[in-house]
């Protein structure tokens, strides 16, 4: 958001009249300022009081989504009359919002159920995020606004060294962004296809990471519910980081989880026997199911279970029932009771919290600041002379796409163009009246302010 702040006195900077509320009451008026039309109409936010030694003057907070950050100089030249700074009546403050013209893009990496995500660059500092945008018009067919805007709650509220933490979000007429850290070495999923075998060290190092992401997210009342090696990201130096909140959940005083969310294979059976015959429903510990899952599929190269998404839940709670978890045999007993803890049906028995986990002998040795640290070696570190990703997500961005996000700058302006000239009655009044909704309620996000 760009602010903007003036003396209430300098109204040779005001061509309309407006009422002024209490301080810091909300003024429900618009305003040109017509010495700088450029910064086109600014909404008057609130009225701050500021008290200096000797003076006393009343300031206008105006805020516009429309000024860019190229105006700043006409503006300050415009504004020079003020000192910059908060301890005298007479100062001018900008703060620009972060948009998709901060970046430069760079290629696809990568597309879920939700949107696609790319390389960027930000332009001024040079540093380089994953972008994951998700195209509003498609998210309203699909019932999915919901869930995006459940994602940016949560992401916006936390952090953690084994997380993917969000950095912005913002929006533009077609989509919303997410700027988040940028992890080089590819997803398990995509290893575990590349046939890569990893030891024992290596996924016990993955295994305490992401024991100490749960345990965080526990501790913020969140269930990340889709705990598998798709959503499990490594860094260059092959350090495991938990993405994807898109069917996370937050509970709180005791709640439960009732809902069928997750995917299947990797699901804890309360879920299951939640939707079926309701019952108390779930909680945390289904997210330590899912670990069990993942960790075994990492080790062994298939899951414990033989589930697929067609699999009817009906029979997925007699499987659970009748069917016993081989484990290796040349496994460590030790490492065998953990995944035993893991994957006990009975979520009351179920390893499910760090004090549990630090109970476990196969990690009696472990050194837990150490791992929050990252000063433990990982047993595998991904090639740094490659992307390791499907090199396909670039190609369809490039060629099948129909809205391909190198051309989203001109597009846009040729749909600004053809608005214009529109009749004010949209072809699809319900579309636009949610398209108008998102664009209200978008949180907008900037984890550097």
């Amino acid at each position: 958001m760009f602010l903007c702040v003036y003396p209430f006195k300098s109204s040779s900077y005001i061509t309309s009249t407006v009422s002024v509320s209490p301080i810091f009451s909300t003024v429900p008026a618009f305003i040109c300022c017509g010495s700088i039309k450029a910064l086109s109409y600014l909404k008057i936010s609130y009225v701050q009081n500021v008290e200096p030694e000797e003076s006393r003057e009343d300031y206008l907070v105006f805020q516009s989504k429309t000024c860019k950050p190229g105006l700043m100089p006409f503006v300050w030249r415009l504004c020079s009359g003020f000192s910059v700074t908060a301890c005298v009546p007479r100062f001018v403050c900008f703060v620009f919002p972060v948009t998709f013209d901060h970046f430069q893009i760079l290629r696809a990496i990568g597309k879920g159920s939700f949107g696609k995500v790319c390389i960027v660059q930000k332009r001024d500092t040079e540093k380089m995020y994953a972008m994951k945008y998700m195209n509003k018009q498609q998210c309203i067919e699909r019932d999915e606004v919901r869930n995006v805007f459940r994602e940016l709650e949560i992401l916006q509220e936390i952090e953690h060294v084994f997380l993917v933490n969000l950095w912005y979000s913002f929006q533009d007429e077609e989509d919303m962004f997410m700027v988040v850290d940028l992890l080089l070495g590819g997803d398990l999923r995509y290893h575990l296809q590349q046939n890569v075998h990893f030891n024992e060290d290596a996924v016990k190092l993955y295994l305490c990471e992401m024991t100490l992401a749960l345990d965080y997210l526990q501790s913020q009342h969140i269930i990340h519910r889709d705990i598998k090696p798709d959503n499990i990201l490594l860094d260059e130096q092959g350090h495991a980081h938990l993405t994807d909140f898109n069917v996370a959940t937050i509970i709180k005083d005791g709640e439960r989880a009732t809902a069928l969310a997750g995917t299947k294979p990797y699901m804890a059976p309360e879920i299951f026997q939640s939707f079926v015959s309701g019952g108390v429903g779930y909680a945390f510990e289904v997210d330590w199911w899912s670990l069990g899952v993942t960790v075994f599929e990492v080790l062994r190269g298939w899951r414990p279970y033989e589930i697929h998404a067609s699999n009817s839940v009906e029979s997925l709670m007699q499987l659970f029932s009748t069917v016993s978890v081989q484990y290796n045999s040349t496994w460590p007993k030790d490492l065998v009771h953990l995944m035993r803890k893991l994957l006990t049906v009975n979520p009351e028995h179920r390893f499910s919290s760090l004090s549990h986990m630090q109970t476990a002998p196969y990690l009696s040795e472990i050194n837990w600041d150490a791992v929050y640290e990252k000063k433990i070696e990982a047993g595998f570190v991904p090639n740094k002379g490659r992307l390791h990703c499907d090199p396909t997500f670039e190609l369809e961005e490039m060629i099948l796409e129909s809205r391909p996000l190198h051309k989203k700058k001109k597009r846009l302006a040729k749909n600004r163009s053809r608005e214009a000239s529109k009749d004010s009655q949209s072809e699809n009044d319900y579309l636009q009246e949610c398209l108008e909704v998102v664009q209200s309620e978008f949180m907008i996000f900037n984890r550097e302010k």
